[in-house]
């Protein structure tokens, strides 16, 4: 994608904007360079704290998924007929919402009407959203996407520790002795943490580094000790560890006594955890097990940190409070390189539990369910009250939905059609619901096919905020451009439809609440007088004073003078505050921390004959949540350019797949086709599928239309870990590839719903050197219609061209040639694609194939010509892949330093360095 601007008379200028990435809980910060019209780069900040001006290969191609036609820029009505979508004023849209919202509270009540929101909401859109939703429209049916990553890690600490709070600072990462990571591949979901981890071991190779996770993922690379356990069984882990820290004497005795409270019944409940018995429960050895637990408990510092794997479980509040024991019993927590720190999935999922954005939340860390806590913030607000009952979290939600028990829902930033659970549920419900209102900077995605309502939302670097990262600290991002067309801050669409409905209300002469305010539309006016960020952050603020969180001593200006903050920081500090409990003291009544002594629980879907394997999903390395970013920017497909199945080679060998087949994986909700990779380090009888490829790129191979909805009791986190399934040749009578080099992307769109025609289809961004296209492959039951295939033609701009065709109307090959003189541009290969690889090098090298017409509608690719097979990417940053790789290891180049000197990988953002170590093992094994 080229970001050229046309010759100008007057010159652009060259501006800078400070901001923080908007993909993972990291917060790195980022520099913004911009003209004041459009961002042209970007660039790490070399003084934030977060990364020191690191950027991973997401983060260092921002730059290159602001602008497009995908993008937002108008409201839209959809027709539910007919799909079709009409252009609205902001007027006439919030008024429509408005009018029907109000007609269902008056009917209804304010509980027939919720709100979905993002752990991508900036903390001032959170608060105005929790403030609209609890304080003025009196429902707690607010719930956030960080329900589905963060929810068990925010239970686990109030329950262990008292209140929501991370503990721990980035710079314990250097200063550990002993880091234990469960259940996360911080090389994937974190990267820049993860470069801090390998410098870490770098310097202090004695660094004792523990990963135990059910697949051998890049992260392992780095580790002392891997624990292979089976999915679901970490509190056993826990236990067992905890069973040996005690038999061996390695636990502080003195801060037990003096700190925490029921111990007893903790030490109880490990006794039965012997290390034989947690050896078959985890499928590991014990010597394995011994090894890690010593390693934890002779430790001078311990940290550990986990994501996804604890949480998304049915008992992901378990696991979390069952680990935090372990920090606990041996005093490893609030001194530096110590203690339990969860990694936040999103850029502000935190900023979201801090302002109160989940059903049972209130801001400043108060709970709903608390008379004292409602009565403050109700006070603040001044209102009379606030409903006691929590809302629905996010599953109950939808279902509620579909029951027609709620009847609006207005999502934010999020794409719940692709990320919930058993997909075809919330599929359901969005067809059920009266008014389904999407709020959102990008057209297309796969909730917007279910909406009624779009209201185009201003993006990263095109709006002032503030956001909190896994570590506590608070970065102020400036605004860098104009949002696109009619695009709004989030926060300012709250507030705007506060005043339509408070209207509307009125029109209804539905009764206040109290007696505070004369109409609903003067109560709207003074509860959103907010002109700006700014006058949001204040009021918040007031709800910290005197709180765990209290930052009642930031401003804006001390922000951007002195650089992010980690809280709490109250009025007076000169600094935040980097660990907590130091003191030994807890948010608990008793001021102690608190054991928990979970009995061990399976998984929710056991395996069984029918179905006999267990699917994990999870992230890929360049691609983040439902790719509306990612997905515009063609590098961060060569590493993998399609959904994919991985499976060990013993089951595959059992169910007669070989790599690259086609395989269908069948659950007891639904099926999807994924393409195989055969991986080695995966343990038998587990396969792992990617969460990201949504019906945009992969519309067979949904992994969310597999899993479950059962969900943690406590958190109401899903699941998302563990669903059994069965496995099956998935053969293809016909199978098909269309190439094409970029030139419009109503071209990549077209082949979108090409792809939907099909049983499989993969629809993927191609590049190389300044080249760019796109690559469909297709497979089906039988050949696509004659008129079909013209219609796509000229979809694509196949008709107008220099054209060559192939028909072989009897074997139903028919293929087709677009050239530019002596390039291809583009290519349609159905029935047989066979030299799929070798034309699309030939594309996208700009190769002169005059030489090669002859061969250009072979079968296979002709013996006497060098054929091309497509290699995995390994380094987005310089485009080298797995080949190039191997053949620069096989060359003598075996660490890190030499590969970057010989070929450039892992020579810039370094987010490949634990692939190339991963790389360097196998060559290696293959070789002896």
């Amino acid at each position: 994608m080229s970001l050229l601007r046309t010759q100008q008379s007057v010159p652009l200028q060259r501006l800078e904007s400070k901001s923080v990435c908007p993909y993972c809980g990291t917060g790195c910060g980022v520099i913004i360079e911009h003209d004041g019209q459009q961002i042209t780069g970007v660039r790490g900040d070399p003084d934030h704290p977060a990364n020191y001006g690191q950027l991973c290969s997401k983060g260092s191609t921002l730059h290159l998924s602001c602008h497009g036609s995908d993008r937002a820029s108008e409201p839209l009505r959809r027709d539910r007929a007919s799909g079709d979508w009409t252009a609205l004023n902001w007027t006439a849209a919030l008024t429509q919402m408005a009018e029907s919202w109000a007609e269902i509270i008056h009917r209804q009540g304010p509980q027939a009407v919720a709100l979905y929101v993002s752990g991508q909401l900036p903390t001032e859109d959170y608060y105005v959203a929790n403030k609209l939703a609890k304080g003025f429209i009196g429902t707690n049916h607010i719930d956030t996407n960080s329900r589905l990553c963060m929810a068990s890690a925010v239970t686990g600490y109030k329950r262990s520790l008292g209140m929501d709070s991370v503990p721990c600072a980035y710079e314990d990462l250097e200063e550990t002795d002993c880091l234990f990571v469960v259940g996360a591949n911080v090389a994937y979901a974190h990267p820049i943490l993860f470069r801090r981890i390998e410098a870490a071991k770098l310097r202090r190779p004695e660094l004792k580094i523990i990963v135990a996770d059910p697949r051998r993922t890049p992260t392992a690379s780095i580790a002392d000790i891997f624990l292979p356990l089976q999915p679901g069984t970490d509190v056993a882990l826990f236990h067992g560890m905890l069973h040996i820290l005690i038999w061996e004497d390695l636990i502080d005795r003195e801060y037990i006594a003096t700190h925490t409270e029921g111990w007893e019944e903790l030490k109880a409940r490990v006794q039965n955890y012997t290390p034989q018995r947690v050896a078959e429960i985890c499928h590991i050895s014990e010597a394995e097990l011994h090894a890690a637990a010593q390693a934890f408990g002779e430790s001078p510092s311990v940290l550990s940190l986990w994501c996804q794997g604890l949480n998304q479980s049915s008992h992901g509040t378990d696991k979390n409070s069952s680990l935090i024991n372990l920090h606990l019993a041996t005093g490893q927590i609030g001194r530096p390189g110590a203690g339990p720190f969860s990694l936040t999935g999103q850029p502000n999922a935190m900023g979201g539990r801090e302002t109160g954005g989940m059903p049972a939340l209130l801001p400043g860390h108060r709970e709903v369910a608390n008379p004292g806590h409602r009565s403050e913030i109700a006070a603040l607000w001044e209102i009379s009250n606030i409903h006691p009952q929590p809302g629905y979290t996010a599953v109950p939600l939808f279902q509620a939905v579909e029951r027609g028990e709620i009847e609006s829902i207005w999502i934010s930033c999020t794409n719940p059609v692709l990320s919930m659970p058993d997909q075809q549920q919330v599929q359901r419900a969005l067809d059920r619901a009266r008014l389904v209102v999407l709020q959102d900077s990008y057209l297309g995605t796969e909730t917007a096919d279910y909406s009624d309502l779009l209201l185009p939302a201003a993006s990263w670097g095109e709006r002032e905020a503030l956001v909190t990262n896994s570590e506590r600290c608070i970065s102020h991002l400036q605004k860098a451009v104009p949002a696109p067309g009619e695009a709004r801050p989030d926060w300012m669409i709250y507030r705007d439809f506060a005043f339509a409905l408070g209207a509307a209300l009125d029109q209804l002469q539905h009764p206040l609440p109290d007696h505070h305010d004369s109409s609903w539309h003067d109560r709207a006016k003074r509860l959103f007088d907010f002109p700006d960020s700014a006058s949001i952050f204040r009021e918040y603020q007031r709800c910290t004073r005197g709180r765990d969180l209290d930052i009642s001593g930031l401003d804006f200006a001390l922000l951007d003078s002195q650089g992010p903050q980690q809280w709490p920081f109250p009025t007076g500090a000169r600094s935040g505050q980097k660990r907590l409990y130091s003191d030994g003291v807890f948010p608990t009544p008793s001021g102690r921390a608190r054991f928990h002594a979970p009995e061990f629980q399976g998984v929710a879907e056991e395996i069984d004959a029918r179905y006999p394997l267990r699917l994990t999903t999870g992230r890929l390395r360049d691609q983040w949540h439902s790719m509306s970013r990612t997905g515009k920017i063609p590098a961060l497909f060569a590493s993998d350019e399609e959904a994919f199945l991985e499976i060990h080679p013993e089951d595959a060998q059992r169910l007669k797949l070989k790599n690259e087949d086609l395989a269908r994986v069948i659950s007891r909700r639904g099926e999807n086709v994924f393409r195989v990779r055969i991986q080695k380090d995966l343990q038998p009888g587990l396969v792992f599928a990617p969460m990201h490829f949504g019906r945009r790129f992969a519309p067979a191979a949904l992994c969310n239309q597999l899993t479950l909805p059962a969900i943690d009791p406590v958190s109401g986190e899903p699941e998302f870990k563990h669903t059994a399934v069965r496995i099956e040749p998935a053969i293809f009578p016909w199978q098909g590839t269309l190439l094409r080099l970029h030139s419009d992307e109503a071209h990549f769109q077209a082949a979108q719903r090409i792809a939907r025609h099909f049983p499989y289809a993969s629809l993927s961004r191609i590049r190389q050197d300044q080249r760019e296209g796109f690559i469909l492959r297709l497979a089906g039951e039988k050949a696509p219609a004659i008129r079909d295939i013209h219609a796509w033609d000229q979809a694509l701009g196949m008709d107008g061209l220099e054209v060559l065709d192939y028909d072989d109307a009897r074997r139903h090959v028919r293929k087709r040639l677009c050239m530019q003189g002596r390039q291809l541009l583009a290519v349609r290969l159905f029935g047989e694609d066979g030299t799929r690889d070798w034309l699309r090098e030939l594309m996208l090298s700009g190769t002169d194939v005059d030489a090669y017409r002859h061969a250009l509608f072979a079968p296979k690719v002709p013996a006497d010509m060098a054929a091309w097979t497509r290699s995995r990417g390994i380094c987005a940053c310089t485009g080298v892949n797995e080949e190039q790789l191997r053949k620069s290891i096989a060359a003598g180049n075996i660490s890190l330093s030499q590969i970057a000197r010989d070929c450039g990988a892992g020579g810039e953002c370094g987010s490949c360095k634990p692939e190339i170590m991963t790389m360097i093992r196998i060559v290696h094994q293959e070789a002896s």
